[in-house]
């Protein structure tokens, strides 16, 4: 584990211990989740814009930002403590993170209205048929959205392209599911 990787590490369980972060399961296997993070990095080699949403206590946006210095991560935290934390460890990891404390609808209204996202990583959040589609119009060409999910199950959506599916080496249960999105010409 680098550095940077430790430090977040640290501040995560100091932080958790006054503000719910994280779950006692995700405390328990604290160094799996990270290790589980950090393979994600390695197969997705984030690079340009980033969204992550829902990034509660960090996972999987944070290790994968400090091994991505090349990306530029825009982390979408509703809950006022874990954005907190995120901007806290974001600038002393010293990482290329800009945290926006909102839900996603509203956050990616205040986005400059040119930003376009190359990766979209989101871990158990919601079905995302409901969500998916409303990024198309913040997506480039080719831009792949990155499911952390329990299933290998793909949805299908317009536009959007099943791809690969990894299984996450943290149980049976934990999987990397790819989306890539494909503008319509007509």
């Amino acid at each position: 584990m680098n550095r940077k990787v430790r430090q977040y590490r640290d501040l995560l369980l100091k932080w958790n211990a006054k503000v719910n972060l994280i779950g006692p399961e995700a405390k328990a296997n604290l160094d799996d989740h990270i290790e589980e993070a950090l393979a994600a990095a390695e197969i997705l080699k984030p690079v340009g814009e980033v969204l992550d949403f829902g990034s509660g206590g960090g996972l999987p946006a944070i290790p994968m930002a400090i091994m991505s210095p090349e990306a530029r991560f825009h982390l979408v935290e509703a809950d006022q403590k874990k954005w907190a934390f995120l901007k806290h460890v974001a600038r002393e990891c010293g990482l290329s993170c800009q945290v926006y404390g909102d839900r996603l609808q509203r956050a990616l209204t205040r986005m400059p209205s040119d930003l376009r996202f190359s990766l979209v990583t989101s871990r158990a959040v919601g079905s995302p048929e409901q969500w998916v589609p409303s990024l198309a119009e913040h997506l480039v060409d080719g831009a792949r959205v990155a499911l952390f999910q329990g299933t290998p199950d793909l949805p299908s959506l317009t536009g959007y392209e099943a791809g690969e599916v990894v299984r996450l080496p943290r149980g049976d249960f934990n999987y990397l599911a790819l989306l890539t999105f494909h503008v319509e010409h007509t």
